[in-house]
């Protein structure tokens, strides 16, 4: 597979001439147990020394996983939900806490609870909503519950979603999920994320906000796995760095 990547470097090449400061992190959602895919993710952390944050499903978490990422420090477990089902009404979106429920709140704070019992302090207590779609009204809720963070998809509109809670979204994400579930076409992509770091530069979205990798390890065929090193090794060497997550909120 051949990509362009000129525009991206142009682009780099500004920001270091400039002396901008270009945070990253990267996220994987639906994990809930070791399998040769989440191998092939933690080599891929290893290779790119940059962690990988794993969204995992509390309910269907295995406890295998938990000893599985304490044996690798770049692995870092974060809160996906609780069973990664959808309550959306007929005719929305899919969403397990995109609208309001009564027992959403107990859910919350029973998917932190089993991510503390089996991962420890190896946890980050950042909510990752399935589906990447929020009930507003529920920020307060999470905070209230233990949880420090909340991430989504896009640009954020603030630093702090709600007292106590950093929201920390993701920005690129390579998958098709409405096409092929492939790749993205690259040169798409190449010009999303070129158009999304200009924005940052122009003051136009918070350049503040570590720029998100979304994947689905568990999904990635060769050339979603392919686009995902070279696109994070291409960002590494252009002069971004990994985003220091563990200093939130």
């Amino acid at each position: 597979m051949t990509v362009d990547w000129t525009a991206l470097d142009a682009e780099l090449a500004i920001w270091r001439t400039e002396g901008l400061h270009l945070p990253i992190w990267w996220r994987d959602d639906d994990a809930i147990a070791p399998t040769a895919a989440l191998d092939r993710l933690a080599a891929l952390a290893e290779d790119l020394s940059l962690p990988v944050h794993i969204a995992v499903i509390p309910e269907h978490a295995e406890p295998a996983l938990a000893a599985y990422s304490k044996d690798r420090p770049l692995i870092r477990p974060l809160v996906h939900g609780w069973q990664h089902i959808s309550h959306a009404p007929d005719g929305a979106k899919k969403a397990e806490f995109g609208h309001p429920r009564p027992d959403a709140a107990h859910e919350l704070a029973q998917a932190l609870n089993r991510m503390q019992q089996l991962f420890g302090d190896d946890l980050l207590p950042i909510f990752v909503p399935p589906w990447n779609r929020l009930d507003d009204g529920l920020l307060p809720v999470l905070a209230d519950a233990g949880y420090v963070g909340v991430s989504t998809y896009l640009p954020r509109d603030n630093r702090i979603a709600a007292p106590g809670l950093v929201q920390i979204n993701t920005h690129i994400d390579p998958i098709f999920w409405r096409g092929t579930r492939s790749l993205v076409p690259p040169d798409t992509l190449i010009a999303d994320i070129t158009k999304q770091l200009q924005d940052r530069r122009k003051g136009l979205t918070d350049p503040q906000e570590p720029l998100g990798f979304l994947t689905h390890h568990l999904v990635h065929d060769e050339d979603i796995w392919g686009f995902t090193h070279a696109c994070l090794a291409r960002l590494l060497d252009g002069g971004a760095v990994p985003a220091q997550m563990t200093e939130l909120p």
